[in-house]
């Protein structure tokens, strides 16, 4: 295999060793027209195939440990899920578990039992609107023509950009005003049941904290935030009877998404460790309250190794 030499080179141990850790939010069942970045469940099974065979996968809190110690194995990855979609427990755990792959997956405990995030929320109603136009000038977002797939995804693609980053109320009111406008019910089955996230730790996979309502942090006030993670770990510790000792930032971009602030309060509630979405790999000098993360996109498995091998190879 021509990866195998490059490959080999990432065989240094313990304290000199990297850890990857892939992002993941999607494993969905069959391809769809307007989630076409999200892993459908042909590719996910080659990439953990692929992954099981060339790299160490180990659970994301038994990395830290060993990074910590400097025992850290050769090709050491991990693999994590954000958010709590209910394809995470339906697709993507059989798969894991075919390949004997441990992954972590990050809960928003909002959305749980029937709930959906405010941008499937926006894909939702675009993708299944049987309205031609959305006009959304009272909120100087111009207007949409939805005649065609193309014109609707990228009506998607401009909205996602533009309300992301916007505060959290004003962010809500323009995503449930595009939901009326447009007429569409939301499907209740896109996100976890509370039972699933319970099965999914007792199929031996780690739950993590991910806030109650993924605001992005930086656009509410301290205590706000402090009270969004906080509730979010509670939940998830009574649902599963266990500690929760592991966050991911929501969107995670350190200085946009989260600052120091965030990562102390992180720190004072006592969680272990945490992760970003910085591309790059980390070590036993990186620290363990900001972890990067690499999101694999590509569609061929050639594709895959070689941008997995060029994010390994980062400097870390």
């Amino acid at each position: 295999m021509i990866f195998k030499p490059l490959i080999s080179l990432c065989s240094s141990s313990g304290r000199k060793a990297k850890l990857a850790i892939l992002i993941y939010h999607r494993v969905l069942a069959s391809e769809d027209l307007y989630r076409d970045e999200e892993t459908n469940a042909v590719e996910f099974d080659w990439q953990m195939r692929l992954i099981s065979r060339n790299f160490r996968v180990i659970k994301l809190s038994d990395a830290v440990e060993r990074m910590k110690n400097g025992t850290l194995p050769a090709r050491a990855m991990c693999v994590t899920f954000d958010d709590g979609y209910a394809d995470n427990y339906e697709v993507a755990l059989p798969i894991l578990k075919k390949w004997n792959v441990p992954a972590t997956f990050f809960i928003s405990t909002a959305y749980l039992n029937g709930g959906c995030m405010w941008n499937d929320r926006i894909i939702e109603s675009i993708s299944h609107t049987q309205s031609p136009f959305l006009d959304l000038t009272k909120y100087e977002l111009g207007k949409y023509s939805m005649h065609t797939v193309e014109e609707r995804k990228l009506a998607i693609s401009d909205l996602l950009k533009k309300i992301k980053h916007l505060p959290y109320a004003t962010r809500f009111t323009i995503t449930e005003a595009i939901n009326h406008d447009l007429e569409v019910t939301i499907a209740a089955d896109i996100m976890m049941t509370r039972g699933q996230v319970k099965k999914l730790y007792e199929n031996g996979m780690e739950i993590g904290a991910h806030t109650d309502t993924h605001p992005i942090l930086t656009k509410i006030d301290d205590e706000m935030a402090l009270s969004e993670i906080e509730k979010n770990k509670n939940i998830l510790e009574k649902i599963l009877g266990s500690d929760i000792n592991l966050f991911a930032y929501p969107n995670g971009k350190p200085g946009q998404d989260y600052n120091d602030k965030h990562v102390s309060m992180v720190k004072s509630l006592g969680f272990r460790a945490a992760v970003s979405t910085t591309w790059g790999v980390s070590n036993r000098h990186s620290d363990p309250y900001q972890l990067c993360r690499f999101t694999p996109w590509d569609k061929t498995p050639g594709r895959f190794m070689f941008r997995l091998l060029n994010n390994y190879f980062r400097v870390a």
